[in-house]
């Protein structure tokens, strides 16, 4: 097998690892071998951050969505219940925002879901 020494392979990929490591505390920005567990547990918690971030939006915007029918006297599960049954196809994000600044609109909208839960038909 032939000899590798790995001279600026090895320095460039420490380089790399210390620029990402920037602004870590004590050795885990200094010390190659600190920063590299500092830097691989932190690529990891970015990568469940990631995710968590979508869970944690649409919760919030079902909040939005459930205070604000709750101020139209109608359950959140009855609303979603409703526009689909009226053919509404409008995101849990699209309803928040109009939950929140579009109050004229999203009351068309309840309107909307309350008369087909009353007629009882449409698309399942």
């Amino acid at each position: 097998m032939p000899r590798v020494k790995r001279g600026t392979h090895r320095r460039a990929s420490r380089k790399k690892t210390l620029a990402l490591a920037k602004g870590f505390f004590l050795t885990k920005s200094k010390l190659h071998r600190a920063a590299q567990e500092a830097v691989e547990k932190s690529l990891k918690y970015g990568y469940v951050g990631r995710k968590l971030k979508k869970r944690d939006f649409r919760a919030l915007w079902i909040q939005r969505i459930g205070a604000a029918c709750r101020a139209a006297e109608i359950s959140y599960s009855k609303f979603m219940s409703g526009l689909k049954k009226a053919g509404v196809e409008l995101n849990r994000k699209i309803l928040a925002d109009m939950a929140m600044n579009d109050a004229p609109a999203f009351g068309a909208l309840v309107n909307q879901a309350k008369a087909a839960l009353a007629s009882g038909e449409g698309k399942q």
